[in-house]
């Protein structure tokens, strides 16, 4: 096991220089450059312009370029945030809780729901329940999640006023208070529920055909034929089985709930590094965008990596050698 992880980090490098190569290009085929973003050229001296870019290096040669950020990006430097004046780096470290606070609750929300729907519509299939759950399913995967966040706020926070519908805490708060992390997880609450309760809809389906899938199979009918109850069958024998494809979606789920909560953070005005990544497009601070996307391809990377790992630990069949 350890032998195949330290494998495939190393295998991660080349990977990585060739995903640094292709978002250093695709930055650079933006139109405007930094020093855009922080000027009006309409009301700037074209000299100055001009003399600017070249004193910050933005006329070098392109291998000039990658080769300086992609040594500092190494080291640790993200480069500077032309829109808040201040380290990518700091920024982004700023706003990576919040993220992860999402990802993790709507994570939570998402196995605790797709476990007893799933189950239950694979004990009980074709059942009135099991046809509900199916409408569910079916609901939740047509809605775009930009949509149901909407419709989230409008019902809970502008009619019932159960949730707030933007910020990620409550004004005049200090850390390390009870109150404070209360207010966190208030706030938190609506968009976790939007992200977690879309996300639920596949791996509800998927645990109910793979539990009446995995009751018909002979192991099953054998502990049937021996007397053991019907509950015990279920959850040592059936679940054991059908959750193994669902724990090495773990790996896959965080990173796409990281990435994926870039409109639903826009949506609520989360300060996360979804709306951030969004917010810097717009202002072309090229620096805070290279810099989180190449993060979240070394969260892919090792997602993937994670769910290998997993599948190797809960399914005894797999040996990772």
């Amino acid at each position: 096991m350890l032998q195949y992880t330290l494998r495939r980090l190393l295998g991660m490098i080349p990977l990585l220089f060739l995903i640094s190569f292709v978002v250093f290009s695709l930055a650079k085929l933006m139109p405007g450059d930094p020093f855009g973003g922080e000027i009006d050229p309409t009301k700037t001296d074209p000299k100055y312009i001009e003399e600017m870019r070249e004193k910050l290096g933005y006329n070098d040669p392109i291998h000039v370029q990658y080769w300086r950020w992609i040594t500092r990006f190494v080291q640790g430097d993200f480069g500077m945030s032309t829109t808040y004046k201040m380290p990518a780096a700091d920024l982004i470290m700023e706003r990576m809780p919040n993220t992860l606070l999402l990802a993790i609750t709507s994570l939570v929300i998402t196995y605790v729901f797709a476990f007893f729907m799933g189950m239950y519509a694979g004990r009980r299939p074709y059942t009135i329940g099991d046809h509900m759950i199916a409408v569910y399913n079916y609901v939740a995967l047509a809605i775009p999640s930009f949509v149901a966040a909407i419709v989230a706020i409008y019902f809970f926070s502008f009619k019932l006023d159960l949730f707030p519908y933007s910020g990620s805490v409550a004004i005049g708060l200090q850390p390390g208070t009870w109150e404070y992390y209360v207010s966190r997880l208030h706030h938190v609450a609506l968009p976790a529920l939007v992200l977690g309760l879309m996300s639920t809809a596949s791996y509800t389906q998927f645990l109910r055909n793979d539990v009446i899938e995995n009751s018909r199979k002979d192991y099953v009918r054998t502990a049937r034929a021996k007397g053991v109850k019907e509950s015990r069958i279920y959850y040592k024998h059936i679940l054991r089985n059908s959750l193994i494809p669902l724990v090495t979606f773990l790996g896959f789920d965080l990173v796409t709930l990281v990435s994926g909560a870039v409109i639903t953070e826009t949506i609520f005005t989360y300060p996360g590094i979804g709306h951030l990544f969004l917010h810097s497009v717009e202002t072309r601070d090229y620096a805070v965008v290279m810099s989180i996307t190449m993060l979240l391809s070394l969260f892919t990377l090792l997602g993937n990596l994670l769910a290998d790992i997993l599948y190797g630990i809960v399914d005894p069949r797999i040996r990772l050698e």
